[in-house]
């Protein structure tokens, strides 16, 4: 089990920890629903150094990019991020990831935790014709998430940049916490804003410590990964390994926005035929009508009680006071609006289809 470079500090702040991704992971430091309420009212500061970083760096830095991803990165333009997907040669996902334009000819790719040494090997392969500069940082790299609504107010005291001008998916290389050349992105996995700082191992347990400081006037608290999957949950994103993997097309999870046929990557001709006669899936987000917790795994069923899918994510949404899910359904099921019903146990919950996102500000 690997441990990131605030394990520790985790650890005296009694946090409850746990494997995840092959790391010890704080789980939660206070109980779920107060984290969550903390980011969605204030702010909070997630450890999620686990994630992976990839450095593509030459002339061919886009040409791979190009290659192994579904959106378009030639869009990209220095200080801005893009989400996007690598495509498998079989129509489902190896990864979903976030690519960084840092300076002409170089990008940073980030991974999931899960997925590092196979996202690795599938971006290697494509690279032995193409001949792009590789490098993993994911081992010397740490990544906090600070987020809220509170955050950029809060951390404004950290920086000599104006926070406040750097844009959603736009990122800056400057000044936080007394480091000097940290990475500051207006991304997260929670629909709450605020930033995502990249920093080496060795420099983040100073920027913990300067931003629970500099929060404390702000009501900051440390949070868990529990309360980062219900933060995501609420605003319908994807999480790798339940609601995309190896097997769920782009098209079939709802990610047709970042799949663009404009250009030839893994996979491409296959996609757009798919897109040309329609998928038969569809990725949905889902309300139960009574009080019901919806997990990942459980069986969606019809009006006559037939199986026809099954719960990717679910949880009890701490800002709509019910349970919520999303899960694969045939197209004709997928509208919002249409009744399911979700196998609980030895009983059938009744739920009803809505538009994504689950969760308003």
């Amino acid at each position: 089990m690997k441990n990131t470079a605030l394990t520790q500090t985790h650890v005296e702040l009694k946090a409850k920890m746990v494997p995840f991704a092959g790391y010890n992971m704080p789980v939660s430091y206070e109980g779920v629903t107060l984290e969550h309420e903390t980011v969605r009212k204030a702010l909070g500061v997630f450890d999620v150094s686990h994630m992976g970083e990839f450095l593509i760096e030459g002339p061919n830095a886009l040409t791979l990019i190009q290659k192994v991803s579904s959106n378009d990165a030639s869009k990209l333009t220095i200080g801005k991020a893009q989400y996007s997907c690598l495509p498998n040669e079989t129509g489902g996902i190896v990864d979903d990831l976030i690519i960084y334009k840092v300076k002409e000819e170089t990008y940073l790719l980030v991974v999931n935790a899960s997925n590092i040494e196979k996202d690795w090997q599938h971006i290697s392969k494509y690279n032995a014709a193409i001949g792009a500069e590789m490098k993993d940082l994911s081992e010397a790299y740490s990544l906090l998430a600070i987020q809220g609504p509170k955050a950029v107010e809060a951390m404004q005291s950290l920086s000599s940049h104006d926070l406040k001008a750097i844009k959603f998916y736009n990122f800056i290389v400057g000044d936080f916490a007394g480091i000097q050349h940290v990475i500051i992105s207006a991304t997260g996995y929670t629909g709450s804003g605020g930033f995502e700082i990249y920093c080496k191992n060795t420099e983040v347990q100073q920027v913990w410590d300067k931003v629970l400081e500099a929060g404390a006037p702000y009501g900051i608290k440390p949070i868990g990964l529990a309360a980062r999957d219900t933060l995501r949950l609420e605003m319908g994103y994807c999480l790798y390994g339940n609601d995309i993997d190896d097997t769920t097309s782009p098209l079939e999870a709802g990610l047709g926005w970042v799949t663009k046929f404009n250009k030839d990557f893994v996979n491409s001709e296959a996609l757009a035929q798919q897109k040309e006669t329609g998928v038969t899936q569809k990725l949905v987000g889902f309300e139960m009508d009574e009080k019901a917790i919806p997990r990942n795994g459980y069986t969606i069923l019809d009006d006559d009680q037939e199986p026809i899918g099954r719960v990717t994510s679910g949880t009890m949404s701490p800002s709509l006071g019910k349970g919520i899910g999303l899960g694969y359904v045939p197209i004709e099921k997928a509208k919002a609006g249409d009744k399911i019903h979700i196998q609980i146990r030895k009983k059938t919950v009744p739920a009803t289809v809505v538009k994504l996102p689950f969760y308003e500000k």
